[in-house]
């Protein structure tokens, strides 16, 4: 696999600036922008085949990435009581572990189309 296609692209809308965003998670933040979404996307492939020619210039290692990442499922969250108290009574209400309850609301959120859109920008590299 190419260096260029081990990264998680991301193009999203921001509200704020009114226009596409590029950025590249964990490594390289939001850097290029524009009312096009396919050319941001286009720009930012760009930008990171840029960003690897430098690195090995400078003989550093590319930091990790996260789409070929192997993920267990599995994380600790620390919460603060009251708020763990209000997820315990509505995953209860729902007739729920608080697992359980916990894993559809994390899930409706992120299906959100920022997610969406982040989620097909991967699949295209692939």
């Amino acid at each position: 696999m190419k260096n260029k296609h081990r990264f998680l692209k991301i193009v999203e809308w921001s509200e704020e600036d009114q226009c596409y965003v590029g950025s590249i998670p964990g490594w390289i933040g939001n850097c290029c922008h524009g009312d096009n979404e396919e050319k941001v996307y286009h720009e930012l492939c760009q930008i990171l085949e840029e960003w690897i020619e430098i690195y090995k210039e400078d003989n550093r290692p590319l930091p990790s990435n996260i789409s070929t990442k192997k993920y267990s499922g599995k994380f600790q969250l620390r919460i603060d009581s009251d708020l763990h108290k209000a997820l315990a009574i509505r995953a209860m209400q729902a007739d729920e572990s608080l697992n359980n309850f916990c894993n559809k609301v994390l899930k409706k959120i992120i299906s959100q189309p920022d997610a969406l859109r982040a989620k097909n920008s991967l699949e295209r590299d692939m």
